[in-house]
């Protein structure tokens, strides 16, 4: 399914980086692709690390699942995120609602940010 938002700086983004072969990953999908239903103004982005390592290079991610959400060029929040998707709905719904604080400067992650919105002004995001 193809998001037709487009992203603009009110637009929030959730991407989540995770690995094919990561079983936790594996578990999460079906969930994270639930979101889109929920959050019809929200662009979701799956990113298996290895297949779309373009998109995450340099940048090492270690942990499965990372979460990034961001509004236009604002990081709100990236880190680690087990598949308690009532976390992650609570998280987006702060976000929406304007009261998550701007995520902490992580290494990487403004450049992630730039080459994600990159590649859905090129490509459109698809829900997982």
């Amino acid at each position: 399914m193809q998001s037709t938002t487009n992203a603009s700086d009110s637009t929030l983004m959730v991407a989540c980086l995770c690995a094919s072969w990561c079983g936790t990953c594996d578990s999460y999908r079906p969930l994270f692709r639930q979101l889109q239903s929920q959050f019809p103004s929200i662009l979701l982005h799956w990113v298996d690390i290895e297949d779309e390592s373009d998109l995450v290079d340099p940048m090492e991610v270690e942990n499965f699942p990372t979460v990034l959400i961001a509004k236009g060029e604002n990081p709100l929040f990236f880190g680690t995120l087990l598949p308690h998707i009532e976390t992650l709905q609570r998280l987006i719904t702060s976000c929406i609602g304007g009261q998550a604080p701007t995520a902490p400067t992580v290494q990487g992650v403004d450049a992630l940010l730039r080459r994600l919105q990159s590649f859905h002004r090129e490509n459109g995001l698809q829900c997982p």
